[in-house]
């Protein structure tokens, strides 16, 4: 049987700590996942809707954006993946009535958690000028008051359209279309938070900023590298994938600060044998110093480039450009630097040699430990260059994959979810519907806040997501966000964002990826793209959460309608209607969808080209793929200090937090802890136990806090401690960024550990 909402917000400044696990899933994931899925669904909707998560004929999961293997079992899910199902698919309501009890200033003393436990949104809600209560609002209504405030604009460019990563295929072309009709490029989206910097790198050295592997690559791979990765809690089905290919011969390497149960051992709840013995994958940890990754890349290239026979000449020959300046750099690479960078011992870094000289296909994985660093794009280039010298990239069983997060993260940049547009997307734009897009680049995420801060932008307009709690420098966003006239949030759920607003808010609620989606021409499904750039549809079969509900393709169809009016010259009537002229607009403009909807009725979905992978052609400025030569960078740690990555817990996705436990690292019931070395936390005389404050230190002088959190000695890797965001915001300055893609720098921050006043 479902539960109803928590009244009040757990106490969560008291956490249990036991020993970390050395295995994911298994028998207690089994037990977790429908344990929280029928204290949301209840046990008769639990059945129906997770047999139905990530199959054929069903519905892609809400979470993560891992590609489903071809041939499915009847339970395609993770844990996480569950979790997200339940809570979309809740049979709790956020109504009029929730608001009408609960003033804003009241739901902003609330934790995330607790808000995001309430329910499913049913109504559109405004919060008037000068109010403290959101009311129900009509449609028409809302989409009057987005009118007022946009057209009172001086400029379409004071407006910005913010995207999360589960907008659909079709409703972010259309959110995009809206926009760029309007007359703005400020699209500013949650890759501008995460992959931006693979998308950097992979661009100037590869042609296309996305990997260059399908799933079945894993399974033919003689090297993996798992860096700054956890796949047991983020992308938990990547772990049958590593399963299958240890199975078939592969060897596993883990780059990270810390050990991850997930990277040691699986427990395919799939299987009898998962269940009971499961499956060491890890063949050699390399418990690595925050930011030091790109310096032990470097130092292996040099050590290839040493090695007799062990580059690909003819591949570097016929496919590559600017050889001799890397091998320069590379050739200057030093033991002692890399060490000190590192942390690791020389018997390490020459076994992870050994490996790689005795691979014929690798693959390199990685996610946000590798892409939120201020030297984020020079470590992942340095990782490209690693797989081109042994010509590891558009061979079977090797290439580049950066593990995209959310699950259409992908899809929405593929849309032309982008600031800063290509020139051939705005031809298209042109030819296609007959208005001329506006040329100048955008806003991203950090620079949209600073919009707001300085007064530049007025409107804010979320697709999904939950800006506030998502961006850093939590006090600078939340001034921003209250500076603007209007924001407004299509969403699913409460989340942080919906409590801290401009002058004027509105909450639009939403369809979920769970739901059927009935239009006036019949019911639709939409189509997603996965981490690996392979599109399918998905098809939600719950009735609505609320007959006030609209489709994400609705609301941006009305709200064009509403604020371009008759001088628009797109359909927009029409593509509220039926989708299927959504995605013949599509195939016409974006490169990869032809014949669309034929294509889509595939089950299996179908594979969008990349030249590097299918052709071994680079689409780059030189026409080849390009080896880099940056200057090796990676944190200094003054005396007495720390550097604190940004991390999730187990119950948690981005900012969605499911519940108070990480069950894998032995944390239960609260979420401000800090994880510290003993070593460390023994020089620093810290016990483990007591409360301090995380203090961050930066250039600027100014010093930001996080108070009390609770010290847990952890085996992270020395002078690395770690700590959940969105807590951690606070502590990382809006311009503290990864140079070239303007990622916000989350996972090496230097930090004090002061003890708190209230302990």
């Amino acid at each position: 049987m479902a539960t109803k909402p928590p009244k009040a917000d757990p106490v969560q400044d008291a956490p249990q700590v036991t020993a970390p696990k050395h295995y994911a899933a298994g028998m207690p994931a089994i037990k977790h996942s429908l344990q929280m899925a029928q204290q949301q669904m209840g046990v008769r909707r639990t059945a129906l809707t997770l047999l139905r998560v990530n199959q054929k004929e069903g519905f892609d999961c809400p979470g993560c954006a891992w590609p489903e293997p071809d041939h499915r079992h009847a339970a395609e899910f993770c844990e996480n993946g569950a979790k997200a199902v339940a809570e979309e698919a809740t049979l709790r309501r956020v109504t009029p009535a929730f608001f009408a009890e609960h003033p804003v200033s009241d739901l902003f003393g609330r934790s995330g958690y607790w808000l995001g436990q309430q329910g499913r949104l049913t109504h559109p809600m405004y919060l008037p000028e000068g109010a403290d209560h959101y009311e129900p609002v009509s449609w028409e209504r809302a989409f009057d008051i987005i009118g007022e405030e946009v057209t009172a604009l001086a400029s379409p460019d004071e407006a910005l359209f913010y995207t999360s990563g589960r907008t659909s295929n079709e409703a972010a072309f259309l959110y995009q279309l809206f926009a760029r009709e309007l007359g703005t490029n400020n699209l500013p989206d949650c890759s501008n938070m995460c992959h931006e910097s693979s998308g950097s790198a992979l661009v100037e050295t590869i042609g296309i900023g996305k990997g260059s592997v399908l799933l079945e690559d894993l399974y033919k791979a003689d090297l993996i590298v798992v860096a700054g990765q956890n796949p047991g809690t983020n992308h938990p089905r990547m772990l049958s994938a590593l399963e299958k290919a240890k199975s078939n011969g592969a060897k596993i390497i883990s780059v990270n600060p810390l050990p991850e149960a997930g990277l040691e051992r699986f427990k395919n709840p799939q299987t009898p044998k998962g269940m009971t013995t499961g499956a060491a994958l890890t063949d050699l940890f390399l418990q690595i110093r925050l930011g030091g990754d790109q310096a032990l890349f470097r130092l292996l290239n040099k050590l290839i480039l040493q090695t007799e026979g062990a580059v690909d000449e003819a591949f570097v020959r016929e496919h590559t450009h600017g050889f001799e300046e890397f091998e320069k750099a590379a050739l200057a690479a030093d033991w002692d630097e890399t060490l000190a960078a590192t942390g690791l011992a020389r018997e390490e870094i020459e076994q992870a040699l050994a490996m790689a000289l005795a691979s014929e296909r690798t693959i390199v994985c990685w996610a946000m430990g590798l892409t939120q660093h201020k030297h984020s794009v020079p470590t992942i280039r340095e990782v490209v260059n690693f797989l081109l010298l042994r010509g590891n990239i558009g061979r079977p069983g090797a290439g580049v994959c950066p593990v995209r997060g959310h699950s259409n993260v992908q899809g929405d940049r593929t849309m032309g979810v982008f600031e800063r547009p290509a020139q051939s997307l705005l031809d298209a734009i042109e030819a296609e519907f007959g208005f001329t897009p506006p040329q100048e680049h955008g806003y991203d995420v950090v620079r949209a806040i600073e919009a707001l801060r300085d007064g530049d932008a007025k409107v804010f307009f979320a697709m999904g997501g939950n800006f506030v709690a998502a961006s850093p420098d939590t006090d600078v966003t939340e001034a921003a966000m209250r500076r603007a006239r209007l924001t407004v949030h299509v969403s699913t759920k409460l989340n942080r964002s919906h409590v801290v607003t401009g002058a004027r808010a509105l909450i639009l609620p939403t369809l979920g990826r769970t739901e059927r989606d009935l239009q006036a021409s019949g019911e639709q499904f939409v189509t997603v793209e996965d981490s690996m750039g392979m599109v399918h549809a998905s098809r939600g079969r719950l009735e609505p959460a609320g007959e006030n509900l609209l489709s994400e393709t609705a609301i941006v169809c009305r709200l064009a309608r509403r604020v371009l009016g008759d001088a628009s010259v797109v359909p927009w009537e029409d593509f509220e209607k039926d989708y299927s002229a959504v995605r013949d607009r599509i195939a016409r403009v974006i490169p990869g969808f032809e014949n669309f909807n034929e294509r889509v009725a595939d089950p299996a979905g179908f594979a969008l080209p990349h030249a590097p992978r299918d052709e071994r052609r680079f689409p780059t400025a030189t026409g080849k793929a390009n080896f880099t030569a940056a200057p090796v960078e990676f944190p200094h740690l003054p005396e007495g200090r720390l550097l604190l990555q940004t991390m999730r817990s187990h119950d948690q996705y981005n900012t969605t937090i499911y519940g108070l436990d990480d069950r894998y690292r032995g944390i239960r019931n609260g979420r401000r802890v800090v994880l510290v070395s003993k070593e460390d936390a023994d020089r620093l005389g810290v016990a483990d136990g007591s409360y301090v404050d995380l203090v961050s230190e930066w250039k600027d002088g100014v010093e930001r806090r996080a108070p009390r959190f609770r010290v847990v000695h952890y085996p992270t890797a020395r002078g690395c401690a770690a700590a959940y965001y969105p807590e951690t915001n606070v502590l990382i300055p809006l311009d503290a960024t990864a140079d070239v893609s303007n990622t916000p720098a989350s996972k090496s921050v230097v930090v004090r550990l002061e003890q708190s006043a209230t302990d």
